[in-house]
Parts: structure tokens; C-alpha cells; sequence
């Protein structure tokens, strides 16, 4: 049994708390366990100087944690970010373009922020989960007002971390678990099971790949499960896997 009661490959309760701002075009507040996230996508119309004349649009993502966001108080990041900030943030941006048809996005900007209001592991899985669920509400807005014609996404995208404890495999794992896994990875798939990323690192003794693939097993399920979350969420039954 683990520290919170969970079987190894259940996930922490996800929730979606939805239009948490008042102004962003899409917002949503991310609960996985004790990790909150609050994620807004902006509309905006001035495309990156290499995209322009394209015809196509483009989604980018931050990623910031707030300084109390741990049990210690970090100092807010400015514009010269950390490296680990900018890791995360690369890959909730690679993650969610790989859900967005860019042709029928047109000339629109999507800019995705997450800012984790409190942090006990798995912070880059759940905002790249709750950041689709933001975009996505700020796409419906294009559609619902005329500027697009059809939703601009390919499939639906979600992300969790798995992990090894001994010879245990760990689906979504808390920072208790997360800090003494011998194995630790976060995966990112789409609803139909296709890998987007996957970043895996043995901490201790290497890992095999009969290991392997039970780890990403274990993902798959926990991801198809976030991703019946995000649509029971949205309420949109034309969005894709």
C-alpha cells in the first residue's frame, strides 16, 4: 500500500475547475492529488517572424512556480529563467502542438501559462493536462465567434509520471515517492495510446526493458483515464482522442 493509500497503478483524484479567469480566452485550475495548477491560454494575433504569411498558426507555453508554491519559499523567476523552468516549459509547448492542426488554427497565437500554486510532484505532467484543457476552451471561443471554423485539434493529449520504488512500478507519483524512485519518467500521449514524449532516467541501477514497457503500460492506462477526465470536463463530444 502506498503512502496515500493508492494501488500502484491508480491515479491521484484529477480534477478540472474551469473558467478560473476573467479575462484569459480559455483558463482552468488542475488538481492532481496535492499539485494545483493554474492555467490560462491567450489569444493573440502577432505571429513569430518566421511563421508570418504562412497561413498557419502557431502555441507556445510558460511555466513558472510560485515561491511558495514547496515547502520552502523560491525566489520568483524573472525573465532570465532557470534551467529546469525552461525544460518544462519547452515541453508542455512541444506537447500540446502535437494536438493542434495549425492549417485550420489560421493566423491565431495561443499562448499557454502555467503557474503551479503548490507543487507535490508531477507538476510538468499536470500542466501539460490542464494547459490542453486550456487551450482548448480558448480554441471553442474562435470557433463559437466566427474567427475559425472548426476546432483545431488532431487528438487529445495528456501526460503523467510513472516510476520504480525497489522493484515496484508507481503510476503519478507524489513527492514522497517521487524523491526515492530508482526510476523516474514522465510520459505524454495522445488518447489513442501514441507516444508524444517520453523522458526516463534511472537514478540508481539501470532499468530493462521488459521494465520499460510495464512503465509505459501503466501510463498509457493512467493517460487514457486523464483524458476521459478532460472531455467529461469540457462536455465536447466532437474533440478527438
Amino acid at each position: 500500500m502506498r503512502p496515500d493509500g493508492r494501488k500502484p497503478r491508480q491515479l491521484r483524484p484529477l480534477r478540472f475547475q474551469l473558467n478560473t479567469s476573467l479575462h484569459a480566452e480559455g483558463s482552468c485550475i488542475v488538481e492532481l492529488g496535492h499539485t494545483r495548477i493554474f492555467c490560462t491560454a491567450s489569444v493573440e494575433h502577432q505571429l513569430p517572424r518566421w511563421r508570418r504569411d504562412s497561413g498557419l498558426g502557431w502555441v507556445t507555453a510558460e511555466y513558472r512556480m510560485l515561491p511558495r508554491a514547496t515547502d520552502t519559499r523560491n525566489r520568483r523567476e524573472g525573465d532570465r529563467i532557470k534551467g529546469r523552468t525552461a525544460e518544462i516549459q519547452r515541453l508542455i509547448g512541444r506537447s500540446l502542438r502535437a494536438a493542434v492542426d495549425f492549417e485550420c488554427l489560421g493566423q491565431h497565437v495561443i499562448t499557454v501559462d502555467c503557474d503551479v500554486l503548490q507543487a507535490d510532484g508531477g507538476t510538468r505532467t499536470a500542466a501539460i493536462t490542464g494547459g490542453f484543457v486550456a487551450m482548448v476552451l480558448a480554441m471553442r471561443g474562435l470557433v463559437e465567434s466566427g474567427r475559425i471554423a472548426v476546432l483545431p485539434i488532431k487528438h487529445s493529449v495528456a501526460a503523467v509520471s510513472v516510476g520504480m520504488l525497489g522493484d515496484q512500478v508507481l503510476l503519478d507519483l507524489p513527492y514522497v515517492e517521487d524523491s526515492k524512485a530508482e526510476v523516474d519518467m514522465n510520459v505524454v500521449m495522445t488518447g489513442t495510446g501514441k507516444i508524444i514524449e517520453v523522458q526516463g532516467t534511472a537514478e540508481g541501477e539501470p532499468f530493462s526493458l521488459q521494465d520499460l514497457d510495464v512503465l509505459l503500460e501503466y501510463a498509457s492506462a493512467g493517460i487514457s483515464e486523464m483524458i476521459d477526465a478532460q472531455h467529461a470536463a469540457l462536455g465536447l463530444p466532437e474533440l478527438p482522442r
